[in-house]
């Protein structure tokens, strides 16, 4: 028993003319899974009382696009097909699987489940069809009654914190292998299979998988309040998570996943907060801005002091007497910091180091781009050919340290014998070719 493929989708009212039975499922609606097929006799058919779980050989089927049609004998699957088109059934062909896009994985599930039947070609007594809807499954939508922990990580400062994260959101997914779908699923469906069966269980299990999901988006360093704006992040997390266990359980697999909104409670802000304040002190000048911004506030609120103002700014300086620590010196450790970061100069007030070299900004430096206007080292021109970038001294076209073409600019020559200029005064011949004296460093024009 098997299928032949007979040609593309034709008109359905064309059908009862061309076949003794056919089966036909015009359109799946989208709350659909799964819904068994319908026999419907031609005017030749003379089975007009014949049973309904019997396929007659030579029978048509029609699989539309985002369909999949699946056969099943005596409760096994026989026959499969996911290419949209029309179908012959014939009894004396081995069984056959038509799918270009579900690869070999769908192929493996359908091997195994023949190599448990072997009827030997003959048909059994139950055959039914079942259509399946292959088209992606939208508007799932989920959110979480309970916070999720999410670590918050802060790479730079080498600390990280966990935090409880409130989300919501819509996820799709997708019938990925019939077969399994229908075996561990579905099974003998009377009439339809909806989504309304199934989907509380799925999304009981994505929010299950929130958790090892968000400590896989946390790790790359993704802030809880960068989610709604990191999806191809999140469906990644998400596919990993959950796509293994549905696929072998129940042959779906995740489509999209959209996080429309992540919030934390006040008291977790409070503590972000307070922390990214504190990291942000740890650089002296911004803790002297800080400490300055608050010795502002204080005075003002000296000024206001019930015992006068005398007593307020007094409470001040005893609390700095005890051992606060002041502006100046914050702003001192500051620029002690970037004096240390900063190019040094030559001791004693010398002529500058011998790889430093000085930007039209007027900036000195000694790395290959300017510290300050970040525009990159110029090439020096000399009598004896041309420096590159990297240091070495060349003569020719191209530097024979690093290949980088010899830059605009370069010397001009000519012929210090006879006068002759080439067409080209940066790129001389080797020799003259008026008198012959070779181009030497003799025939640059000063």
């Amino acid at each position: 028993m098997g299928l032949i493929k007979a040609g593309l989708v034709a008109a359905s009212q064309t059908l009862a003319d061309t076949w003794l039975e056919f089966f036909v499922c015009e359109s799946i609606p989208s709350d659909v899974l799964v819904v068994r097929g319908k026999k419907q006799l031609g005017k030749h058919s003379s089975n007009t009382k014949g049973n309904d779980n019997v396929i007659s050989d030579g029978s048509g089927i029609v699989v539309h696009e985002g369909q999949a049609m699946i056969m099943v004998d005596q409760g096994v699957v026989t026959e499969i097909a996911t290419e949209p088109g029309v179908y012959k059934y014939e009894t004396g062909t081995s069984p056959s699987i038509f799918s270009s896009s579900f690869g070999a994985g769908l192929k493996e599930t359908f091997k195994e489940m023949w190599d448990r039947i072997k009827h030997g070609g003959t048909a059994a007594k139950d055959q039914r069809i079942y259509y399946f809807n292959m088209k992606e499954l939208v508007d799932n939508k989920f959110g979480t009654q309970n916070p999720v922990p999410f670590r918050m990580t802060y790479p730079d400062l080498g600390r990280s914190f966990t935090v409880g994260v409130r989300c919501n959101g819509i996820y799709s997914y997708r019938i990925a292998d019939p077969v399994v779908f229908y075996v561990n699923v579905c099974g003998n469906v009377t009439d339809r299979y909806t989504r309304a069966e199934l989907d509380n269980q799925l999304r009981g299990e994505f929010v299950d998988a929130l958790q090892p999901a968000f400590a896989a988006i946390s790790a790359t360093g993704i802030r809880y309040d960068e989610l709604p704006g990191k999806q191809n992040e999140v469906k990644q997390a998400f596919e990993t998570q959950v796509n293994p266990v549905w696929i072998e359980k129940r042959g779906l697999k995740i489509w999209s996943v959209s996080i429309l909104s992540a919030t934390v409670s006040d008291a977790d802000m409070k503590r972000i907060q307070e922390f990214e304040d504190r990291a942000w002190n740890r650089d002296p000048g911004n803790a002297a801005a800080t400490l300055v911004e608050a010795q502002a506030q204080a005075m003002q609120n000296a000024a206001s002091n019930p015992n006068g103002a005398a007593m307020g700014l007094f409470g001040m300086g005893m609390a700095q007497q005890a051992g606060g620590m002041n502006a100046q010196s914050l702003f001192g450790m500051a620029q002690q910091n970037q004096a240390q970061q900063a190019p040094q100069a030559p001791v004693g007030g010398g002529a500058p180091a011998a790889d430093s070299w000085k930007c039209e900004c007027g900036e000195t430096n000694t790395g290959k781009f300017c510290a300050s206007c970040g525009k990159p080292k110029p090439v020096v021109l000399t009598p004896d050919g041309w420096t590159c970038d990297c240091g070495s001294v060349n003569k020719g076209r191209f530097c024979s340290n690093c290949g980088k073409k010899k830059p605009e600019g370069a010397p001009l020559y000519k012929c210090d014998k006879c006068g002759w200029e080439p067409e080209d005064p940066k790129n001389p011949p080797k020799f003259c070719p008026e008198c012959g004296d070779p181009f030497t460093d003799d025939d640059i024009v000063k």
